[in-house]
């Protein structure tokens, strides 16, 4: 995570940052909102408002929406072929590479991420998202099916468009996220009305310029940021968005949910997760307590698969808690732009606040304080990463989502397959899991019994664009990335003939 720093003058990029609002951009056009309204935008390393953003209202969104709706049913976008789609989502991950240092600067001040991990994690991944389904317009196709009735006849199905898509994306991986949405959509032939986090829209508002430098369209993407509860009701209730994709918590993706019951839109919901880690005593342990730690730690803890139940066989119980917990002592906390940083800061006041008081909660109920908990000096939002040992099934720091840099540690004693599984299910969340062992039989036979979308067994990849991504039970509804991904920006039509 100590990637070489190499950010452009941070001091201009504020100054540019400063000077006037993020404006939304809406059919090709850089605008204010109807009302005037913006949001204040903190730098969480600091505490401080370095910049403005417009913010959406409902005369917004609907301008956003028609001009999608246009580009997608009579201009150039519904008219381009499948090889011209590719090219000009390839030309759009060019052009994020080539403004990557600035973007990663962008990122950085916007999210507080360390500032080599914007570089050479979040920025590429948006880049690769685009060059991924760059390869898929000419290659989504339906199929020819067999007909058992008299007479002869011919029958096949089609992949097409599902239309206007209203996207919905999370503030812990501003750029890679709103990407991750964009690519898939636009190469199935849809267009999209984007909405960012309100904490975090400075860089993806970077988008509508690339776009334009790259020849994509008017309308095709329209980016709005604006306050999930303003500009993310109006995208899920207008009548023209044929589809909601979104990732964030799980109590808004069911409010969507419901809300998009109303006219039957599409939905892809990516949600929240309590996932869980699971060490055998035959597992590398060395390797087994960095992936633990950072499994939960990375991005401080910020991330949806963050594996913040860690399962330890007593065995091995107390060295793994005394890896872990030496683990947490060594992490650098800091600015992003420190090249020491290896965490930065919560992204706000009111993650802060949340975190802190799932640490004393779960203190107060009874679990032991192993390592970290405090936060750290008196401006911004620094926390030490937070490890707790004591914990039982009941508290609510086992059972509820908490999206920061605190892992509760539990033993198991048993060898028994389905009663560690069970104990690892007991949640209504079902994203990610870890498994460490040495064992390919136990490996497998836990793979199989884990209720997760996601398995990782002795080690995580970065993110694959190829590899589906989603959850089950609370933690959402359909899949992103790979052939999955962007079939649900599609409907299947169904074509017979009498010949």
């Amino acid at each position: 995570m100590n990637a070489p720093m190499n950010p452009p003058p941070i001091a201009a990029v504020r100054s540019r940052l400063a000077a006037a609002p993020a404006q939304l951009f809406i059919d090709g056009a850089y605008v204010d909102a109807a009302d005037g309204a913006t949001l204040a935008v903190e730098d969480p390393a600091t505490g401080e408002t370095i910049a403005h953003a417009s913010s959406a209202g409902p005369l917004d969104i609907d301008r956003a929406v028609r001009a999608a709706r246009s580009a997608f049913e009579g201009g150039p976008w519904s008219r381009m072929s499948p090889n011209e789609r590719s090219k000009l989502l390839w030309k759009l991950a060019d052009a994020i590479d080539a403004a990557g240092d600035e973007l990663a600067t962008i990122e950085t001040l916007d999210n507080g991420m360390p500032y080599g991990i914007a570089r050479h994690a979040a920025v590429p991944m948006a880049s690769e998202s685009l060059r991924y389904y760059a390869g898929w317009p000419t290659k989504l196709g339906g199929e020819t099916l067999p007909v058992s009735a008299e007479g002869e006849w011919h029958a096949y199905t089609l992949r097409q468009p599902v239309g206007v898509v209203g996207a919905i994306s999370a503030w812990n991986f501003p750029l890679s996220m709103a990407c991750g949405k964009l690519a898939p959509a636009m190469a199935a032939g849809c267009t999209v009305v984007l909405k960012p986090a309100e904490q975090t829209p400075l860089g993806v508002a970077q988008l509508g310029r690339l776009a334009q430098e790259v020849g994509i369209p008017d309308g095709v993407i329209n980016v709005v940021a604006g306050l999930g509860s303003v500009a993310g009701q109006a995208l899920v209730d207008h009548p023209l968005v044929n589809k909601i994709s979104f990732t964030g918590s799980t109590a808004t993706g069911k409010a969507i949910l419901a809300a998009s019951a109303r006219d039957l839109k599409r939905v892809t919901l990516e949600l929240g997760g309590k996932s869980p880690c699971v060490i055998f005593a035959d597992a590398d342990l060395e390797r087994a307590i960095e992936g633990a730690a950072m499994g939960v730690f990375f991005n401080s803890g910020q991330i949806c698969v963050a594996r913040s139940r860690l399962f330890v066989h007593r065995k091995v119980f107390d060295r793994v808690v005394e890896g872990v917990a030496g683990f947490v002592r060594n992490l650098k906390v800091g600015n992003g732009f420190e090249p020491s940083s290896m965490l930065g800061p919560l992204v706000s006041r009111a993650q802060l606040d949340r975190v802190a008081g799932y640490v004393e909660l779960g203190t107060a109920e009874g679990a032991e304080l192993v390592a970290g908990g405090r936060r750290l000096g008196e401006t911004g939002y620094f926390v030490e990463p937070t490890l707790l040992a004591g914990t039982s099934p009941d508290m609510r720091v086992m059972r509820e989502e908490i999206f920061g840099p605190v892992v509760c540690a539990v033993p198991f004693d048993d060898d028994d397959l389905q009663l560690i599984a069970a104990r690892a299910n007991d949640t209504e969340f079902g994203l990610a899991a870890s498994i460490w062992t040495r064992d390919l039989g136990t490996a497998h036979r836990m793979a199989r019994r884990i209720d997760a979308g996601q398995i990782e067994v002795n080690g995580g990849l970065p993110m694959q664009f190829a590899l589906p991504f989603g959850g089950f039970k609370q933690s959402g509804i359909g899949r992103e990335n790979g052939r999955e991904g962007i079939e649900a920006f599609t409907e299947l039509k169904t074509v017979t003939m009498r010949l």
